[in-house]
């Protein structure tokens, strides 16, 4: 708030594919996808026809004692692309409450199993997963925990992967000790595969992911695989854990921002058989007892299954080729001596910026406003991840938009 003079919102009227336009008519190719929701970029028609169909057939049911078909169409179709390994869909409304529910889902149900000791959590060096306390407990990131350090769970922190330091085995060590020496007072390990998006996105490879998964079910730990962020084929598939394995999956997957395409507020929870017949009992205590007002909500269910109806189409095909325009524009970069550590991952590119200076986030987002892009970097990192309208004369004009970025600040 205190940085509204130096720093004044966009007054944003209208926005269309990639673009958004303020008030002045001046146009911004959002680079972000409005953080890493609008992944078919912004009014898209045959989403909000949808949204318009289901609000004039059901708006909002509860799901308490109730259903109806947009949810439950969502939910076959999410398990079946987990091989119907995940079969198990909660709804809730964002991604932090996603996080909140696998939290209590995997220590409710190890309490269940008479594991009653295992009541903590881990999580890897800085990692994010949200800003509710239970979710912020297992985040890494002291500018958001400090003020909150009091509310908070005792969370185990584990030495992060990150392609940039080339210390995989180094973290497989790390949390192999931990396991070993921990592994009975934990009832899950909450990661983000592929990428550490709010952390700088910190990039590592699928061995890592598998490893990891290997060392969760060798000590009896619960996996959560947070793809919020990274899911809805920010990585190049649906879920980022494809890439990892198709029968080995974690005990939970969460999604939320671009699985309605940015339209709606919703999230989901893909639980396993294990934890799902954990809380099957007449005792109300061993229920899983956790509710949204708008849980499962049909309109925000209808927008996420146009969502489902692109990647049933081909949409994964188009997201190869996108990631190929953007490598090939941002190629320009490579030995920059103003940055380091270009890196892409999907349609997520990043690189550090050397002698950023004081206030470089907010400095260069004033220059994209000037150069017609919307971007927000983290700390010194620049990062992309833009909708998934991207052409190659697009791709060009964001590096060159980047560039003059660069030029302006650094100068």
């Amino acid at each position: 708030m205190a940085r509204l003079k130096s720093c004044p919102p966009l007054a944003i009227q209208s926005g269309h594919d990639g673009w958004l336009f303020d008030e002045s008519g001046r146009r911004y190719f959002d680079s972000v996808s409005s953080w890493w929701v609008n992944i078919l970029g912004h009014t898209n028609q045959r989403i909000t026809e949808a949204i318009v169909k289901q609000a004039n057939e059901l708006s909002h049911v509860m799901l308490g004692g109730c259903t109806h078909e947009p949810a439950v169409k969502l939910a076959e179709r999410l398990s079946l692309r987990t091989g119907k390994h995940l079969g198990h869909v909660f709804f809730a409304s964002d991604g932090s409450s996603a996080v909140e529910i696998a939290l209590k889902q995997c220590f409710h149900a190890k309490s269940i199993q008479g594991q009653t000791a295992r009541s903590r959590f881990a999580c890897l060096r800085n990692s994010y997963h949200g800003e509710t306390i239970g979710a912020l407990s297992v985040t890494d990131v002291p500018l958001f925990q400090d003020s909150y350090r009091a509310l908070l769970n005792d969370t185990f922190i584990v030495a992060s992967p990150d392609n940039r330091a080339n210390n995989e085995k180094e973290a497989l060590k790390a949390l192999s000790d931990l396991l070993e020496e921990k592994g009975h007072e934990l009832c899950a390990l909450i990661i983000e595969p592929r990428v550490q998006c709010g952390g700088g996105m910190s990039m590592h490879s699928v061995d890592y992911l598998r490893q990891v998964r290997r060392l969760t079910r060798h000590y009896g730990v619960y996996l959560i695989a947070d793809e919020i962020a990274v899911g809805c084929g920010r990585t190049g598939t649906f879920f980022a854990w494809e890439q990892v394995s198709k029968i080995d999956w974690p005990d939970a997957v969460l999604l939320s921002k671009g699985i309605t395409g940015g339209n709606l507020p919703l999230s989901v929870v893909l639980s396993s058989d294990e934890i799902f017949e954990s809380f099957l009992s007449n005792d109300f205590t061993r229920g899983f007892l956790h509710s949204h007002s708008y849980t499962g909500n049909p309109i925000a269910c209808a927008a996420a299954n146009v969502v489902l109806d692109y990647f049933d189409e081909g949409l994964e095909k188009t997201i190869h080729q996108q990631t190929n325009y953007l490598s090939h524009a941002f190629s320009r970069f490579e030995g920059d001596s103003r940055i380091s550590a270009l890196r892409q991952c999907g349609m997520i590119l990043a690189f550090e910026v050397n002698n950023a200076g004081e206030n470089f986030a907010e400095r260069f987002h004033l220059q994209g406003r000037a150069h017609e892009i919307l971007i927000r970097p983290i700390g010194n990192t620049v990062y992309l991840m833009p909708p998934y309208v991207l052409t190659q004369e697009v791709a060009d004009f964001l590096a060159d938009a980047i560039a003059q970025c660069l030029d302006a600040v650094l100068s």
